[in-house]
């Protein structure tokens, strides 16, 4: 048995109920295959064995006030992965769907997603069952307060940086930064995705729809091609959703989707600026649900569909996808669909969208299909940004801040071909996003010794 294999085996028998995690270490050891024959230096060392395991995993108890003065109680995490290239760096989730697992294969994909970055950033990821949506704004506050009470003790500016994720937006992480620089008494860029008046960086909230958008841009040039008059489909309507939306409204392409957990709507006319703007306010301010985007304008609604459902079953036609939901809500059916439907580009806004299957039928049918660690690295590499604008005290413009965006997009996608043709894949995104960016870390970690 291979090297490879026997360790996706061990971690399946040492954590069998980690389901997600098992497969992202499946998707990322399976591509960097390769390695061990031009590396055999990683082998003597055990940075395979090495890198599969957490430097340290921090589970602890969250108990909270609701606003009828009953005890509630949540688990918190924060799994500390790798700081071999710089500071633990990682978001947060707050989401009922949160376990262990999940956060797992989050923290093992920012490993390599940080390496693409080009910025000093190790991979961490943390987060809580919780469940922000339908709690009032002091509920949320006193929920927060109360995690940090914990993870005060595990994070720093030099140490981990967490940010946000689903669930924590700027509401929570302004109660998180709060209630850190009370216990602390300091004033340091220990949390990013901060508001601009206390430290936060201009288009960190846009940073992920941004990156993933020109991720895409990268991968249609390599044909000749870019979005203008795309035809876009576009899962989730947070953070991600929202920003990649107005990029490629901006770069000329029609995104006709939006959804959340209730259903999907489609605008066959396009959701220009002005139901962006309607959108932004109803998820961001109103919280509400996006049923009310259809009454609104028009739209279809389909109740309890994602809209990867609604492009099987409907034989929506697109052009170019993408992913910004949640884990594997692309299955193989609906990759098929996608394909059948006219699609040839998927860029990754979300974390492992797409299942293995997916992943499959995409590279077979030769669609561009950009890998989340590599096309949504846009948000952490702003959030890089905030520390170091933090770092020296000071303010980028927002020209700035995107310039410099764009030019790491364009480098991880620079990195991704020439690291896939170098290991003898040519034009393999996953292999060689994966492969650039486990490199990186692999030379640190040899660097260190064994530690």
């Amino acid at each position: 048995m291979s090297l490879i294999n026997e360790l996706i085996d061990k971690v399946k028998k040492q954590d069998p109920e980690q389901k997600e995690f098992h497969q992202a270490v499946r998707e990322v050891l399976e591509t960097l295959e390769p390695t061990i024959n031009k590396h055999p230096e990683f082998v003597k060392a055990g940075i395979y064995e090495r890198i599969i395991e957490p430097d340290r995993t921090i589970i602890f108890r969250v108990p909270w006030l609701d606003d009828k003065g009953n005890v509630q109680i949540n688990r918190g995490f924060r799994v500390q992965f790798n700081n071999a290239i710089g500071p633990y760096k990682g978001g947060l989730r707050f989401h009922p769907s949160v376990n262990l697992g999940i956060i797992k294969f989050l923290g093992f994909e920012q490993i390599f997603k940080n390496s693409l970055t080009t910025l000093p950033m190790g991979g961490a990821k943390g987060g809580s069952d919780f469940d922000p949506k339908g709690k009032s704004d002091m509920e949320v506050m006193k929920f927060c307060q109360s995690f940090m009470r914990e993870l005060f003790r595990h994070i720093g500016a030099d140490c981990d940086v967490p940010a946000g994720d689903i669930g924590v937006g700027g509401r929570e992480i302004g109660f998180l930064y709060g209630y850190y620089k009370k216990i602390r008494n300091e004033h340091t860029g220990v949390l990013t995705g901060k508001g601009l008046p206390y430290g936060g960086s201009l288009v960190r909230p846009e940073a992920t729809g941004y990156g993933a958008t020109y991720f895409a841009a990268e991968m249609l040039a390599t044909r000749g091609q870019d979005l203008k008059g795309k035809t876009v489909a576009v899962s989730g309507s947070g953070n991600v959703a929202q920003y990649t939306i107005e990029k490629v409204n901006e770069l000329g392409g029609k995104v006709i989707t939006v959804s959340d957990s209730n259903g999907t709507i489609v605008d066959e006319k396009g959701i220009d600026a002005s139901k962006l703007k309607y959108i932004i306010d109803l998820k961001e301010i109103r919280r509400g649900r996006i049923k009310e985007y259809a009454e609104k304008y028009g739209a279809k609604y389909f109740d309890g569909l994602s809209v990867w459902d609604v492009i099987r079953k409907e034989n929506l036609k697109v052009e170019v996808a993408f992913p910004s939901a949640t884990q594997n809500e692309i299955d193989d059916k609906n990759a098929q669909a996608l394909v059948n439907n006219g699609c040839f580009c998927v860029s990754e806004g979300a974390n492992m969208p797409s299942t293995p299957n997916a992943v499959r039928i995409f590279q077979d049918n030769n669609v561009l299909y950009g890998p989340g660690k590599a096309a949504n690295a846009g948000g952490v590499s702003t959030s890089g940004l905030e520390m170091s604008q933090n770092s020296m005290r000071l303010l980028w413009s927002r020209e700035e801040v995107d310039s410099r965006l764009r030019g790491i997009m364009k480098s991880i996608h620079s990195s991704c071909l020439d690291a896939s043709d170098y290991y003898g894949k040519k034009g393999d995104y996953v292999m060689g996003a994966n492969i650039a960016g486990f490199v990186k870390v692999a030379r640190a970690m040899l660097a260190y010794g064994i530690v």
